[in-house]
């Protein structure tokens, strides 16, 4: 009994010697990338998604990810935890591009009108920023739909930063019959219709504004307003006073 215990504990030491701590971690030798799960980035861009007037592709879609079973909570280094779990498709809202002619740009200009002046050409759509040396900065505009054109020249009286909405009773009646029905006040913001900012044109109820429907600039789309991108109407806006001169050809 004493010589088999003594031949197993000699066997045991000739392997235990073979097994040198470099074999030993060989398995950790090649180690596998660190893989940071995409999951880990949804908060931010689901918050990106809710933007206004912002489209953008599903995650799903874009990324197809496999389904999973639950998982533990992930920790983040800020502290948000996001569950590794598929999320719910969502509906996407496809809005036409604007064409780049209508995007904001400087163009050779042979008009009388003196530099500072703004003209707005009702049939192709364009605002015209006079300035000096036969130049001017053109803006893509929506304008006023058939029945609602008008021409005529009035100085701004009036400039606000996101304006509130107060549609004329003409306007509220109008929309009614149609089964549209508006509010007759609507607080200043992004689902208001004048959008970021707005400049009145003397007595009248016109004004150069912006708006939330950005896919419209180009077309004969207002009730006589002229309606830009928020971005170009902030624009204008640093650009031009109370007084400037505005012809509505």
């Amino acid at each position: 009994m004493k010589t088999v215990l003594l031949t197993l504990l000699s066997a045991a030491t000739i392997v235990a010697a073979g097994a040198t701590p470099s074999k030993a971690g060989d398995r950790y030798a090649d180690r596998p990338p660190v893989m940071v799960s995409p999951d880990l980035s949804a908060p931010w861009v689901l918050q990106l998604g809710r933007a206004p007037g912002i489209v953008r592709q599903n995650r799903q879609v874009a990324q197809q990810p496999r389904l999973r079973t639950a998982q533990p909570a992930l920790q983040r280094p800020d502290r948000v935890q996001t569950a590794a779990v598929q999320a719910p498709a969502r509906r996407m809202v496809m809005r036409p591009q604007i064409n780049p002619i209508y995007l904001p740009q400087e163009v050779a200009y042979k008009g009388s009108q003196k530099p500072g002046t703004i003209v707005i050409d009702t049939t192709q759509n364009f605002l015209y920023l006079v300035e000096k040396d036969g130049r001017a900065r053109r803006y893509g505009v929506g304008t006023g739909k058939p029945g609602f054109e008008w021409a005529g020249t009035h100085k701004i009286s009036q400039k606000k930063e996101w304006p509130e909405w107060r549609p004329p009773t003409e306007m509220i009646a109008r929309e009614a019959a149609k089964g549209r029905y508006l509010p007759t006040y609507l607080a200043g913001g992004i689902e208001n219709p004048l959008g970021a900012r707005a400049l009145y044109l003397g007595s009248t109820l016109y004004r150069i504004h912006g708006t939330n429907q950005p896919w419209t600039i180009g077309g004969a789309v207002s009730s006589g307003c002229i309606r830009m991108r928020n971005e170009d109407v902030v624009d204008l806006y640093e650009r031009v006073n109370v007084g400037t001169t505005v012809e509505v050809i």
